[in-house]
């Protein structure tokens, strides 16, 4: 691999301004091949000035960007395929996925039918043609950023089972029916939605809430329990907020396993904290819940369990839990709009 980190050029900076190590030697620090260091400076090191990583970094990403412009530029079919892709609210990682373990007929004989999903984000965000194209992203924000951290509430819940009480085969996604469940909130009134997220399939489950009450919240995990094949659902993963107070119910109705996090700790079931990021794209924060029905959640619950993803081998949540269960059973979760 010869592409040079903007920490490798600082070392060859460092150690080539120094003037009594050799090109080799240098190539041998940061374990590069000679010729990779030889050429670095070559073309990157300003003719009356001293070899500067900074500039030789800038030099390299705009070079970098001509280069990933062209290679969308250059095949209309790939263009036009991931435009299409990211219009449908696939992320760059999906569609970079889809494409090199699961690609279209039309792309089968394309000259470049693969592409990564760097290159992906700067066509969303370099794109003067399109210029919209961030608002399908997760977040719909102008540029990346780092998603922030969420803190939750602790409540003394009875009857609760710790986290690192729970069973390896859970840890371990050896089998399905394991859940992680969270409750997504608006920025005003009591309407909430609570999100389930299976840990194995990464099936999505998405039920209305009337009130943020523990009642209400139970109801919602009973739907999702019997909108799927008896005994499918072993286990229900929890944090420490009070919507969770009677999660007693499934487990005295259903005989079904739940575990609580450490407080504070909602990193702990992390599948469905990222998916509410993913949630975000439908339902923004600080939107009014009571204008989301549970028919608008179904369509959401239907994207998401019909986008590819890396951890799948790019194929989709339907697409496994259809190889598992009878389809027919699962029609009642899966609808189709």
């Amino acid at each position: 691999m010869s592409n040079l980190t903007f920490y490798d050029r600082e070392r060859i900076e460092f150690y080539h301004n120094l003037k009594s190590i050799s090109l080799r030697d240098i190539g041998k620090i940061i374990g590069r091949d000679v010729s990779v260091v030889s050429r670095e400076i070559t073309r990157h090191k300003p003719q009356f000035s001293p070899y500067n990583a900074e500039l030789a970094q800038k030099a390299a990403e705009r070079k970098a960007h001509l280069t990933n412009t062209k290679k969308l530029e250059k095949c209309h079919e790939l263009k036009q395929y991931v435009t299409e892709q990211l219009q449908e609210d696939l992320s760059p990682e999906q569609i970079s996925g889809r494409l090199k373990n699961h690609p279209p007929p039309e792309l089968e004989k394309a000259q470049r039918k693969t592409i990564c999903a760097e290159t992906i984000y700067q066509y969303v965000y370099q794109n003067e043609d399109n210029p919209f194209l961030y608002k399908h992203l997760r977040r719909h924000k102008t540029k990346r950023q780092k998603q922030g951290q969420r803190k939750e509430r602790t409540l003394a819940i009875p009857d609760r089972t710790s986290i690192h009480d729970r069973p390896k085969i859970i840890e371990t996604k050896r089998r399905y029916g394991d859940f992680e469940a969270d409750m997504l909130c608006g920025q005003k009134g009591h309407e909430a939605v609570s999100v389930h997220y299976e840990r194995k399939s990464m099936f999505v489950a998405l039920e209305k809430l009337a009130t943020k009450e523990a009642e209400e919240t139970s109801q919602a995990f009973s739907r999702t329990i019997e909108n799927l094949p008896d005994d499918f659902t072993k286990s229900f993963t929890l944090d420490n907020g009070g919507e969770n107070f009677k999660h007693t119910d499934i487990k005295n109705d259903y005989q079904i396993k739940t575990y609580f996090c450490d407080p504070f700790k909602a990193w702990q079931k992390g599948g469905v904290e990222n998916l509410n990021g993913l949630i975000r794209q439908y339902i923004p924060k600080g939107i009014d819940m009571k204008k989301i029905d549970q028919i608008y959640l179904k369509k959401v619950q239907e994207k998401l369990n019909n986008r590819p993803r890396k951890s799948l081998g790019y194929l989709t949540p339907n697409e496994i839990l259809s190889k598992v269960l009878n389809a027919k059973e699962i029609t009642k979760c899966c609808i189709k709009f």
